[in-house]
């Protein structure tokens, strides 16, 4: 795949997801549409969902429920599109929708591997492809950014890392979509700062294209580990989101 390829590839998923067309990301004026989860979107978007705002670079399209679509409307047409992701303009959002009982949810910048700077990189460990039957006695809270307990059937593919038999880095990819696996990975303490992570990600994203999907990364922006190991591995960032949900939802969430 060429890069063009992988990012049509992404923008189409994020039209299922959010209930738009692919072209709307590319549009040079805000889009905005009615809320819904289609049924090919990607396994974690869960309802109920107040509003999705997904950019790519461009513009703003919002997924927005009808009784909303005046507030999230005119915040995107207040702000550049860029500040709305972030405080403090969020905050202008963040008021109004709690007056209706809903909050500013979730927060991410997702990742998709730049071609030309991919490769498999080097590591002072033995690594180890590994596939479900694999997973069965690693989910572990060690492992809990690599498989995820409450969706395990969709834990697809592995690279694990290995000093003298042991496991201490650990890749794994979900089938979230049809096209698009995710990657999470974890490496144990005492083993960070080795280039252990960027080996595992970068080799599994290798291996997630050779089986014709495309490998894709999520990170808080804060995350600065996390951000790091991204861009090491071969990754650029590629779109954000900005989700709000019913407010009793969240709160459950900050317990």
């Amino acid at each position: 795949m060429t890069n063009k390829e992988i990012l049509q590839i992404a923008m189409e998923q994020s039209a299922l997801d959010i209930n738009c067309n692919a072209d709307d990301f590319l549009c040079s004026h805000h889009v905005i549409v009615k809320s819904g989860v289609g049924e090919r979107a990607r396994k974690y978007y869960k309802e109920p969902i107040t509003c999705n705002m997904v950019s790519y670079g461009n513009n703003i399209v919002a997924s927005v429920r009808d009784e909303y679509r005046n507030i999230v409307e005119e915040y995107i047409g207040k702000f550049e599109f860029y500040h709305c992701f972030e405080t403090p303009n969020m905050h202008w959002l963040n008021e109004r929708l709690m007056q209706k009982g809903h909050k500013v949810c979730f927060m991410a910048e997702y990742y998709l591997p730049d071609i030309e700077k991919l490769h498999a990189l080097p590591c002072d460990y033995e690594l180890k492809i590994l596939g479900p039957s694999d997973f069965v006695n690693l989910y572990k809270p060690e492992w809990s950014n690599a498989l995820c307990a409450d969706r395990k059937e969709l834990d697809v593919l592995g690279i694990g890392a290995y000093d003298c038999g042991r496991l201490i880095g650990f890749a794994a990819c979900s089938a979230d979509c049809d096209t698009m696996w995710q990657i999470g990975v974890d490496v144990l303490p005492d083993y960070r700062r080795r280039g252990v992570a960027a080996a595992l990600t970068s080799s599994l994203a290798v291996e997630i294209l050779r089986r014709g999907k495309v490998p894709f990364y999520c990170s808080a922006w804060s995350n600065i580990r996390s951000v790091r190991n991204a861009v090491k591995s071969g990754f650029i960032p590629a779109w954000v989101e900005m989700t709000a949900k019913p407010e009793n939802i969240v709160d459950e969430m900050n317990r």
